[in-house]
């Protein structure tokens, strides 16, 4: 019940109107293996806002995401507000007015529910950081724990693709990364403070710390685990003495300051930022009961379609460096869609019945909103209207 069977697909896009873009922004994604030069030679071709003629008729990225929104399927996203403003502004209409507009649309675009990893890592999983690769290898390093003690635990599988195809994969190494732990005390690179927290260093390949996110995962281990025996030590110290009902009431207040610094009365202490995104992301992930027992891997399929299988770190050797991790759509997408299985995993009841109502209740239709301890809810109230845009999508998209 809990195997997938996983399948990426990257859509190397072009937009065909005036845009601006930022200098570090590009810098990031060539940093991270981005290819302009195929962008602007064999992008897929789109326009923004409303539809230009009978869009119906072409085989156009519009007329995929009509399909997405056909399919009702759950959508699931990263810090995901932007995404799905660039999604709408970019495939599907103009955007309305007012945030009350939006929202009801999506909730109508997406009867299945809308669902953001970033929020489940802070609010659901309570990880000490929530950006994008940190929360992936974080499931992970806990996912293989479970495995390890023969308790439930996710399972990931992919497809065998034909021999005439290999020239279109490419194959990532996706365990994890043990060479963290070889490292000898006193060659130790230290740990870049702002990289740990954010995901993002202003120096990108430059900084002379490190961005390995195992060390910043092993970082964050030790000293929960040190404040741990600190807080155990001074309690049972505590108890000895001659005034208990003070010791008590010290301890609480401990336990209080370690639910605030753990997200237990609000986000974690660390907070993320904002992380560039390559190009549009898209990730299927079915649930397979079958299936062959597999190694993780990743595929990049061109010109027009690129498949990815897995999102591990990029060895050094393999295209451009990249401290920071491979932030290319597929192994974005692949990330997102394992932190959302693994969630589900630990969330559901043993009886919950799928179809009874929606299928993680507490993340469903609530976004991350940076800052904030509330989320942005997904939802037409009584008081907003469907854009004119939407209903004559939502006529386009049924009209078969």
């Amino acid at each position: 019940e809990n195997t997938y069977l996983c399948q990426i697909y990257n859509l190397t896009l072009l937009c065909m109107e005036d845009y601006i873009v930022e200098p570090q922004s590009v810098q990031f994604l060539v940093q991270h293996g981005f290819d302009f030069n195929k962008q602007y030679s064999q992008g897929i071709p789109y326009h923004k806002g409303n539809d230009k003629g009978n869009e119906k008729q072409t085989q156009s990225v519009r007329t995929f995401f009509l399909e997405l929104i056909r399919a009702k399927k759950p959508l699931i996203l990263h810090n995901g507000l932007i995404d799905l403003v660039f999604l709408y502004q970019c495939f599907y209409a103009h955007l309305p007015d007012n945030l009350g507009t939006f929202t009801a649309d999506l909730s109508e675009m997406f009867p299945a529910g809308i669902y953001d990893t970033k929020y489940a890592s802070e609010f659901e999983t309570r990880f000490v950081a929530s950006y994008l690769e940190y929360a992936y290898k974080k499931c992970k390093r806990e996912n293989c724990k479970l495995k390890d003690s023969s308790s439930q635990h996710l399972t990931v599988e992919f497809c065998n693709y034909p021999a005439n195809m290999s020239c279109y994969i490419d194959y990532r190494h996706c365990s994890l990364e043990e060479e963290s732990h070889n490292v000898g005390g006193g060659n130790k690179v230290p740990v870049c403070e702002k990289f740990s927290a954010y995901g993002w260093c202003p120096k990108g390949v430059k900084c002379p710390q490190s961005h390995n996110i195992d060390l910043i995962i092993d970082e964050d281990d030790r000293l929960w685990e040190e404040k741990r025996k600190k807080r155990k030590h001074k309690w049972k110290r505590r108890k000895n003495t001659e005034e208990p009902a003070k010791a008590f009431e010290e301890e609480s207040s401990g336990k209080e300051m370690e639910l605030a610094q753990n997200g237990e009365e609000g986000p974690p202490r660390k907070q993320s930022c904002y992380e560039p995104a390559a190009a549009t992301e898209l990730a299927e992930l079915t649930p397979n009961s079958e299936g062959r027992p597999l190694e993780e891997s990743s595929t990049d399929m061109e010109p027009e379609t690129e498949a990815a299988c897995a999102a591990e770190k990029e060895k050094e050797t393999n295209g451009p460096p990249s401290q920071g991790g491979t932030h290319r759509a597929g192994f974005d997408a692949f990330m997102t869609g394992y932190i959302m299985a693994y969630v589900w995993m630990l969330k559901k009841g043993k009886d919950l019945d799928p179809g009874a109502g929606p299928w993680l209740p507490d993340c469903h239709n609530k976004l991350y909103l940076s800052g904030k301890s509330v989320p942005l809810q997904i939802v037409k109230s009584l008081f907003s209207k469907s854009s004119k845009a939407h209903s004559q999508k939502m006529k386009l998209a049924w009209a078969s």
